[in-house]
């Protein structure tokens, strides 16, 4: 597992035939199905998450998206009793990764969505959750992870070009905010440029 962010580039990263990324933790999650026959994957998704919400490092967000989570243990979890969701990946606070699907799958982390006039995103999208708030500013080291990782995605899936890069607020505006006024796009895509392929 890659920690911290520091030189960080996309060549720490590569994706197995199966479409799963190394270096990262693989904890696989039942929530999942096979993509559309012929479907090319052209579009990332950025999230945001935290469990209990404004609270980070606690394992939740893990037990969630693989159906272990205590919805008794707070009260701001009781809503998500029996919800099934899931992301390809999560990159935590201090830029660790952890999959969750093969990015060869269909996550299930857009939900009612569109984008560019075509509907159900996940059909034909990467979903990545960074562990943190609307308001609350990312780490540096999830930057430098997130850019190493999205040009190491690029590398694999070519229709994933910067146009088509995107907040799950583009995708389900009024519904979805995330990733949020903290997430700071000019910086995160200055990075893509910079990083080293």
């Amino acid at each position: 597992m890659l920690q911290d962010g520091h030189s960080v580039n996309s060549s720490n990263f590569h994706i197995d035939n199966n479409g799963w990324l190394l270096p990262a933790e693989h904890l696989p999650s039942p929530n999942y199905n096979e993509r559309p026959a012929s479907t090319e994957i052209d579009l990332l998704v950025v999230h945001n998450i935290s469990l209990p919400p404004g609270q980070f490092g606690g394992g939740e967000i893990q037990s969630l998206f693989c159906n272990t989570l205590d919805c008794q243990a707070h009260p701001a979890l009781a809503d998500l009793e029996g919800l099934r969701v899931s992301a390809h990946l999560l990159i935590d606070r201090v830029g660790s990764v952890i999959q969750f699907v093969s990015l060869l799958e269909r996550a299930w982390h857009a939900g009612r969505s569109a984008f560019d006039g075509r509907e159900e995103c996940n059909d034909f999208s990467i979903g990545i959750e960074l562990e943190g708030t609307d308001t609350t500013p990312f780490t540096d080291s999830q930057y430098k992870v997130l850019a190493a990782v999205t040009r190491c995605i690029q590398s694999r899936f070519s229709g994933i070009t910067a146009a088509r890069i995107v907040g799950h607020s583009d995708i389900a505006p009024g519904r979805k905010t995330d990733p949020g006024e903290a997430f700071d796009w000019q910086h995160y895509r200055r990075l893509l440029v910079e990083v080293e392929q």
